[in-house]
């Protein structure tokens, strides 16, 4: 298990966000955390990555405990992520955005570095085109690649990402999930936090719903796409 995630309680001041969360993601797979507004998944994304202290219980990464590691050791150790809102850098160009994202890396001038960003040059055409455009002048689907094109450029074994579908029309949320299938398939564990729950369940290897912070389903995806409550639920079905 690449992942694994175990009694998981995280506070934002006096409120509980997230209480007794576990789960694992095995290498090489895609999971999912779907849920509505406020159900925790933006929360849990954020613990992972650091960015939240835990309360209770434990995260553990390829054998080590990491719940209290800073966000950056955690980046080093191969833990990346594309936040909800893109976050990209406005004033500056994409591929200074792409530079930032490998800012823990010390083989910038190297062969692996050439090679890696090509690699998100080939996921996202787009980005090439624009290389020397300012990412606050790019449109919504474009700050969306960057966003995870930026990620990828820490070279990480695990990548988070959180919304990557928000705000996308319909044709572009076709194209995003098909490259997160694609960052997958070249060797790239993915853990998705999606509204978007009929796509994210079609990708998923695995699958949790979060219900007012706490995990109340798990399966594969294909399992929890056909479960008549999730389907009424989450994907305009009935019971």
């Amino acid at each position: 298990m690449l992942l694994e995630v175990e009694g998981l309680s995280v506070n934002y001041g006096h409120i509980e966000a997230i209480r007794g969360v576990s789960f694992g993601v095995e290498e090489g797979t895609i999971a999912t955390l779907i849920g509505a507004n406020g159900a925790g998944k933006t929360t849990t994304l954020k613990t992972l990555s650091g960015l939240r202290k835990v309360r209770e219980g434990k995260v553990v990464f390829d054998g080590t405990d990491i719940t209290n590691l800073s966000p950056e050791k955690r980046v080093k150790l191969g833990i990346s992520q594309s936040p909800e809102g893109r976050g990209c850098f406005p004033g500056m160009t994409v591929r200074e955005n792409l530079d930032m994202g490998a800012y823990v890396r010390k083989d910038r001038r190297s062969k692996a570095y050439a090679e890696d960003l090509d690699r998100v040059f080939t996921l996202f055409p787009r980005l090439k085109e624009r290389e020397k455009q300012v990412a606050g002048s790019m449109s919504g689907g474009e700050q969306q690649m960057l966003a995870m094109g930026r990620a990828l450029m820490a070279r990480p074994r695990l990548v988070l990402l959180d919304e990557p579908s928000m705000g996308l029309a319909p044709k572009l949320i076709q194209q995003i999930f098909a490259i997160i299938t694609e960052i997958n398939q070249q060797g790239t564990t993915v853990l998705l936090v999606e509204q978007n729950a009929a796509q994210a369940l079609k990708r998923a290897h695995t699958a949790h719903v979060l219900e007012t912070g706490e995990i109340v389903r798990s399966g594969t995806g294909t399992e929890l796409a056909g479960d008549p409550a999730v389907k009424a639920a989450y994907l305009g079905g009935d019971v």
